[in-house]
């Protein structure tokens, strides 16, 4: 046992000399999503749906969009941040009632891997389409309706943001 530790030990210094990577906690990280991906798949195995050969384009549409505003609103809009606190520590505003979050890097390996998963809308996003995707399959109906309400809340955010920039414009027209 010491042995491996010692292996391991040298692979973390070889791999990343002058920086701390949670190789292990990334290891329980990705354990954990094949572990969620195979109950996934159980569970569409033993209620016997049936998986399409291709999505519907208006399905990947949907999700894609669906995917990114939950994403977004789990790793970085303020109202989730009780969820990502044990394993971020707030660090400011970043707009739009977003808030940028440091991992935080005491504590165990498995920790900072997973402050680093919720406090990035890239890496959450595969887990996100995953479950909206098996969602597809066990439960359509109620997924879409779901992706729906997600997308609409994402074209109204790129709608705010358009009509807070056609204001500043304005704003600036009127002090030319």
């Amino acid at each position: 046992m010491t042995d491996l530790r010692e292996k391991v030990a040298r692979l973390r210094q070889a791999y990343a000399p002058h920086e701390h990577r949670p190789l292990g906690g990334y290891l329980v990280a990705m354990g954990t999503y094949a572990g969620v991906t195979a109950g996934i798949a159980g569970l569409v195995r033993a209620t016997g749906r049936t998986v399409p050969d291709r999505p519907a384009p208006a399905d990947v549409v949907l999700l894609s969009i669906a995917t990114h505003k939950l994403s977004r609103l789990l790793s970085k809009d303020a109202v989730t941040s009780p969820l990502r606190a044990p394993f971020t520590r707030y660090d400011r505003p970043i707009g739009s009632g977003e808030v940028m979050e440091q991992v935080r890097d005491q504590g165990s390996p498995t920790r900072h891997a997973i402050g680093e998963l919720l406090s990035c809308p890239f890496c959450l996003a595969v887990w996100v389409a995953t479950g909206l995707t098996g969602g597809l399959v066990l439960a359509p109906r109620l997924t879409r309706l779901v992706a729906t309400a997600l997308t609409a809340v994402a074209a109204s955010d790129f709608l705010q943001m358009a009509y807070a920039m056609a204001q500043q414009a304005a704003e600036g027209d009127q002090h030319d």
